[in-house]
């Protein structure tokens, strides 16, 4: 598989699309553009991170916040409460449980079931 043509496949911002499984957990590419992505907490599932290319800035509860680039990797510990944007156009690979919900306990324009990732 090539992210690179995965990538291309994907049109719109914030829709992850699951591009393979690996026992309990799904990887998925999506990019961003933006602040779209509300506050939200994952409580049982950590979330990780991979940018393939641009800039993301994490915001996590209490902390200050910070931009991993491109080819730096940030794991969102269960239960914290974070939000990522971009100010330009961002890809990220998420490795996730198969239960995480997209933007966890929070629903808005952005949110987008597990089965339509598929």
């Amino acid at each position: 598989m090539n992210l690179k043509e995965k990538l291309l496949e994907i049109t719109e911002y914030y829709s992850p699309k699951i591009i393979g499984e690996v026992n309990d957990v799904f990887i998925k590419l999506v990019k961003i553009e933006g602040n779209k992505v509300p506050w939200h907490i994952h409580r049982n599932e950590d979330e990780l991170f991979h940018i393939l290319s641009g800039s993301l800035l994490l915001e996590v509860e209490n902390q200050e916040s910070f931009t991993i680039n491109e080819g730096d990797l940030f794991i969102v510990k269960q239960g914290l409460k974070h939000r990522v944007s971009s100010k330009e156009e961002c890809h990220i690979m998420l490795v996730e449980n198969k239960t995480t919900l997209h933007t966890g306990e929070r629903v808005n324009e952005i949110t987008k079931s597990i089965k339509s990732q598929k």
